[in-house]
């Protein structure tokens, strides 16, 4: 059975929502391998992973040095640094928190690098949602692709011009530079470009609107995504309540 676009969202959504609410080593485990699996089973990883390695690593570092230094409920010193203290505790924190950031990334990312961002827009649009909300959610989720297209052009006609770039860090981050400023141009002009394309078709304009693109959706799935929002609710409300008694 096809998964309806909304439906993928609210498995994606609820995963990430649950997850977080749980704060559970074993949960976050068990859901980032989970989404890695499924997103080695449909042919996303190669461009998954790195995606995730450029969210994650610089959050899970900020992470570890915050909580690792000073972390106030800490009472296992491993290195005291003047004022600063790497605690066992903090760095339990920090690596409890970086496995929920991570699960609940890597749930959104398998939805956002799976999902048929048309059938989303259509399905949103089948909904009532305005278009606008619409094209953002979905520049949203084409936005890395766009990105990462947009830099292999700009590298290769750089390149054809007799810029070579060596190996080393400080090359890399120097050719970066220089590939840095057309990018963000033609990522300024491109923009421009869509709005004028989207108050050309009227997206701006009040009133009903129709659509070519039909997404077929059954019964099943609008209560399975019920079911799916109402168990991300209970868990929100079940966290709530746990910190309300100091659980």
């Amino acid at each position: 059975m096809r998964l309806h676009p909304l439906t993928s969202l609210a498995f994606a959504g609820s995963t990430a929502v649950i997850t977080t609410a749980a704060a559970s080593w074993p949960v976050s485990l068990a859901v980032g391998a989970g989404a890695l699996g499924l997103s080695a089973a449909g042919g996303t990883a190669r461009r998954l992973v790195p995606a995730a390695a450029a969210v994650l690593v610089p959050l899970g570092l900020s992470l570890l040095i915050v909580h690792g230094l000073s972390f106030p409920e800490g009472r296992t010193v491993l290195a005291q640094f003047g004022p600063a203290r790497v605690t066992a505790e903090g760095l339990a924190f920090a690596g409890e928190r970086a496995a929920q950031l991570s699960a609940a990334v890597l749930a959104l990312l398998v939805f956002s690098f799976s999902v048929n961002v048309p059938d989303l827009v259509a399905a949103l649009a089948s909904r009532g949602v305005h278009g606008r909300f619409g094209f953002v959610l979905a520049s949203t989720l084409t936005l890395l692709p766009a990105i990462t297209a947009q830099a292999g052009r700009i590298r290769q006609a750089q390149e054809s011009r007799g810029l070579v770039i060596r190996r080393g860090l400080l090359h890399k981050v120097a050719a970066f530079r220089l590939q840095a400023i057309p990018l963000v141009l033609s990522l300024v002009e491109d923009a421009g470009t869509r709005a004028a394309a989207l108050e050309a078709r009227g997206f701006s304009s009040p009133g009903p609107r129709t659509s070519y693109r039909e997404v077929p959706d059954s019964a099943i799935q609008r209560l399975l995504r019920m079911l799916l929002l109402a168990a991300a609710a209970a868990a929100v409300v079940w966290r709530l309540w746990l910190a309300g008694t100091g659980g």
